[in-house]
């Protein structure tokens, strides 16, 4: 795929992902304003986190970036019934091995429930409401795998737009179940958990009339002994720390957060919203677009267009994602406060939020340039070098994790608060969650450090011209930025405490300075539309 279609791609998927990301947004805000933020809302994110966790792991993670490249080499050198063939074999296989995994799930819930979220084991209320919960949101990990295994299809074939408006059913029957159902079940918190059911399986159907449109809706067959098949598992298996370690990260989060003040998963939960606008408008969509062209480079032996998509990848990732760290840092209080806080979801809640924003927003780069190099060794269906930098990152986040934890602990407990016990004072003294967001962070900045120092091993990149004056552009647009965005909440009054309409429109008002500010100085500095379409 060359760069003018890469980038029709990139757009494509970004604009379906955008409507995605928006109704993320208000469906969050829908929960948060019937809910707020307290332990039963902590005990429907922990439920969802699980299959959304099993669902990134497995299907989005490990299973795509292991199907994309075995089925672009079909693809590209052998007949469509054998695509067709595939395709069946997948399904089935997944299908089956999956549905097993939903049924051992339904099975062996509380003890689910025990293993990641062992801090509410002691409060039974909490406990009860997350097994509840969890049964009737674990279904969901089948019925999204087979949906992006049917995204990943789709994509292969260019067809961007459906798989990435499919999310929004989801925040469509969320927001349905916070703000109708919910009322109806006289505010039951159970209410999100049979949307969640309803959106998993209204999702595999919406993307079946595009998997006829090119030809590759077929009868699921098990297919386990399937060469094609094989070497879809056998590349899936190693990948499945490599491709996922951020979830694996976010996923230990929720373990220790459980020991944390009541609300600290909600908290994280909303914070990750607000990478996810970036992430999956922008780095999602460049990942999920470079992917096809670098394994379609590959099977091609293509070195150079190959070094070239990647080049081009990063770049107009750190366009994006840097400027995007900034703001989001910058923002934290003033976004949290606009977007989330009216109804049960208070000032304090804002500020709590705001950190965790804050902590996650310095991983945003990282997070994004993962989405891009990863791709660069799965096309060359590499998947040891990924699981090793993953391991590693993955370690180095459990440490993390106790590390800024300690320091927190240090400065934020008061003495007498200490007297209690280490976990009676983890459990009263809000803001800890803090040590989190910046470990997660950190860790990925290992994890891409490890997997950058191997891909220049590898031989496969060479930097085109141009990088120092791309960098030295980015951080004096970036700086100009800052400048301006501080400025205005300097001279600014409280967030928290303005009325709706003023949040609204002084908030709009400083995105719109600092986004203004970064692209005049870019453009000013030499950037140019060629610059986002050529290598």
């Amino acid at each position: 795929m060359s760069p003018p279609r890469m980038l029709r791609g990139v757009l494509s998927f970004s604009s379906m992902t955008m409507v995605s990301r928006v109704l993320g947004l208000v469906r969050d805000q829908a929960i948060t304003y019937s809910f707020g933020a307290n332990a039963v809302t902590d005990a429907f994110w922990v439920a969802f986190r699980i299959p959304n966790f099993l669902r990134r792991l497995f299907a989005e993670g490990a299973f795509s970036t292991a199907f994309v490249p075995v089925f672009m080499q079909v693809k590209e050198t052998r007949p469509h019934a054998d695509l067709r063939e595939l395709m069946a074999r997948v399904s089935g296989t997944l299908g089956g091995i999956l549905l097993l995994v939903t049924a051992l799930g339904l099975i062996f819930t509380p003890q689910v429930a025990m293993i990641f979220n062992p801090g509410s084991v002691d409060d039974p209320a909490k406990f009860g409401t997350i097994v509840d919960l969890l049964r009737l949101t674990f279904p969901f990990l089948l019925f999204v795998s087979l949906t992006a295994l049917s995204g990943g299809a789709l994509n292969s074939f260019n067809r961007f737009a459906i798989p990435a408006l499919t999310p929004v059913i989801l925040n469509l029957c969320m927001i349905a179940g916070a703000l109708w159902l919910a009322p109806a079940m006289g505010m039951s918190i159970l209410a999100l958990g049979w949307a969640v059911l309803a959106a998993g399986a209204l999702q595999l159907l919406f993307q079946i009339p595009a998997l006829r449109g090119i030809n590759l809706l077929a009868m699921p067959r098990w297919g386990w002994n399937h060469p094609d098949v094989r070497r879809v598992l056998t590349l899936m298996v190693p990948t499945l720390f490599g491709s996922s370690v951020a979830q694996i990260n976010l996923l230990l989060d929720t373990v220790i957060a459980s020991y944390l003040f009541a609300g600290s998963q909600s908290w994280l939960s909303q914070a990750d919203r607000f990478l996810e606008l970036p992430l999956g408008v922008f780095g999602v969509a460049l990942g999920t677009v470079i992917l096809p062209a670098l394994s379609r480079h590959h099977v091609r032996t293509d070195a150079s267009g190959f070094s070239n998509a990647l080049d081009w990848g990063l770049r107009t990732t750190l366009l994006i994602a840097v400027p995007a760290m900034v703001g989001l840092m910058l923002l934290s209080t003033p976004l949290v406060a606009t977007l989330f806080q009216y109804g049960k979801f208070t000032v304090f809640d804002t500020r709590m939020a705001a950190m965790s924003v804050f902590g996650l927003s310095f991983g945003l780069p990282a997070f994004a340039l993962l989405k891009i190099v990863l791709p660069a060794f799965y096309a060359r269906q590499d998947t040891r070098t990924p699981v090793r930098a993953g391991v590693a990152a993955l370690i180095a986040n459990m440490a993390l994790n106790l590390i800024f934890l300690a320091v927190l602990y240090q400065v934020m407990v008061k003495p007498e608060v200490r007297a209690l016990g280490v976990t009676a004072a983890l459990a009263q003294t809000p803001g800890l969650h803090l040590a989190l967001g910046l470990a997660s962070a950190v860790a990925s900045f290992i994890n891409l450090g490890l997997l950058w120092r191997w891909l220049g091993r590898s031989g496969v990149y060479q930097r085109r011209p141009g990088w120092g004056r791309f960098l030295l552009r980015l951080v004096v647009s970036c700086l100009a930025m800052a400048a301006v965005v501080g400025a205005g909440l300097h001279w600014l009054p409280d967030f928290t405490g303005m009325d709706k309409w003023h949040r609204i429109g002084l908030l709009l008002a400083l995105v719109a300075a600092g986004a203004a500010t970064y692209a005049t100085v870019q453009v000013l500095l030499g950037l140019r539309p060629r610059d986002l379409r050529e290598h």
